[in-house]
């Protein structure tokens, strides 16, 4: 699938149909091309250098890695709403076996930068909605700073939400014996590892029978 993407997407570099850019600042997307009249439209192919991991401590897409991101960007009455599907692939580590794990993401977002005003101020935006018990359940509002849309805050959440806390190779992955440290699945069904107390380890070594004669 992603052999596919990149095969798509260098087709379409060469036929310069949408244009391929690179934001300046990483996640930053100059809108300047989208005139502030509803139903203006314009499509981009971002390819995004991550500058720090992005993701959850066991998996993150690694730093140098590349985020696409197909964006489309439509003006509306309030703002510009960005459609975007994001690709990234994201590697880190079995914690059962400690076996690599690669996964590829592939998610979908949808969200809305409101305009600020002439004078460079965040307008106030009222929302119906029932009242909250805490702020966890407030929805934060994204802002256009100028003409410049910061791509980082849906992107980072987008890859974090779709990627496992406790990654896995495998879900039936039977990890490492504790002892020698070798995976299970490799080792036979009779392995075991004789455990001696510590309090008679100094009695190994002497010869009872000999003692006796």
């Amino acid at each position: 699938m992603l052999t596919i993407r990149i095969f798509f997407r260098n087709f379409q570099k060469k036929n310069k149909s949408i244009p391929v850019v690179k934001p300046s600042h990483i996640y930053h997307l100059n809108t300047h091309e989208v005139p502030r009249r509803a139903g203006e439209m314009k499509e981009y192919q971002l390819d995004l250098v991550v500058p720090e991991p992005l993701g959850v401590p066991l998996i993150s897409v690694q730093i140098g890695s590349i985020v696409e991101v197909d964006a489309r960007l439509e003006a509306v009455t309030e703002g510009i709403l960005l459609s975007a599907e994001i690709f990234a692939v994201a590697t880190g580590e079995c914690i059962r076996c400690l076996d690599p794990v690669e996964l590829e993401i592939d998610r979908k977002i949808q969200e809305l930068y409101l305009y600020e005003d002439d004078g460079g101020k965040k307008k106030s935006h009222s929302k119906k909605s029932e009242p909250v018990e805490d702020d966890l359940d407030e929805v934060e509002l994204l802002y256009l700073d100028g003409v410049i849309m910061d791509l980082e805050p849906p992107i980072r959440d987008a890859i974090v939400l779709d990627l496992p806390v406790n990654p896995l190779c495998d879900p039936d992955c039977l990890g490492l014996c504790p002892d020698c440290g070798q995976k299970w699945e490799l080792l036979p069904q009779d392995h075991a590892h004789e455990v001696i107390d510590a309090r008679w380890a100094g009695l190994d070594g002497l010869d009872f029978k000999k003692s006796d004669s």
